[in-house]
Parts: structure tokens; C-alpha cells; sequence
């Protein structure tokens, strides 16, 4: 999917199963987007993914994800996963590994944004 800048392409508190793989450009991942108290929390690129969440639970989108430029998006339905699961149980794992590995380097960089700022 490509998308304009500026363009949002998953919208905090949405309750769509599907995340998203860079294909290219740069994507922001802002809290309380549109709001006076927006926090862009990452800004993200070639390669890199956002909306796991909504993967690996279901609960509503915890921020937007907004092109900061032209971008070209993939998206993948939590029902890829569970197909994989299904029919590759291992390869599912190490995926589901890898996930949970870069949230855990996402969470721990933005414990060390919020300790820098007190």
C-alpha cells in the first residue's frame, strides 16, 4: 500500500487484527496524535514493522502510524499468523521471538528517553 505523507495508515484506538512491514519510506508512531499532547514515540523505517500489538493481543491500536513522507507499506492480517502457526509452527515461533525482541529494544529505549527527561 502506498501512502502519501502525512497520510495515516492505523489510527490509535482501531480495532482492525493487522500489522505493518516498511517496505520504504519512514513511518511515526505518535501517541495522542492529532491532539496538543502528540509524543511522536519512534520514527521507523525500511525493514522495520509497527501495529504488532494488535497482533499479538486483541486490544485497540495504542497509537497512529503517519507517513513522514511518501511510503510503501505491507500489511499483514493476524490470520497470516495463525495460518503460520497452523502450518509452521516453528517458523511461527521465531517470528512471534523476534517480535517480542524488538518490543523489548522499543520499550527499554523509551525508558531511557523518560529517565533523561527527570
Amino acid at each position: 500500500m502506498d501512502v502519501p505523507d502525512g497520510g495515516v495508515i492505523a489510527r490509535e484506538g482501531e480495532t482492525n487484527h493487522c500489522m505493518f512491514l516498511i517496505q520504504t519510506g519512514s513511518v511515526r508512531v505518535i501517541k495522542n496524535f492529532g491532539t496538543p499532547d502528540a509524543l511522536t514515540l519512534a520514527v521507523l523505517g525500511p525493514g522495520e514493522f509497527f501495529g504488532e500489538m494488535c497482533i499479538l493481543e486483541a486490544q485497540p491500536r495504542a497509537a497512529t502510524g503517519q507517513a513522514a513522507g511518501p511510503v510503501t507499506v505491507i500489511s499483514v492480517d493476524a490470520s497470516a499468523f495463525h495460518h503460520l502457526y497452523k502450518m509452521m509452527p516453528a517458523q511461527h515461533g521465531i517470528l512471534i521471538l523476534n517480535i517480542a525482541r524488538d518490543l523489548s529494544r522499543r520499550l527499554r529505549h523509551l525508558d531511557e528517553v523518560i529517565a533523561a527527561r527527570h
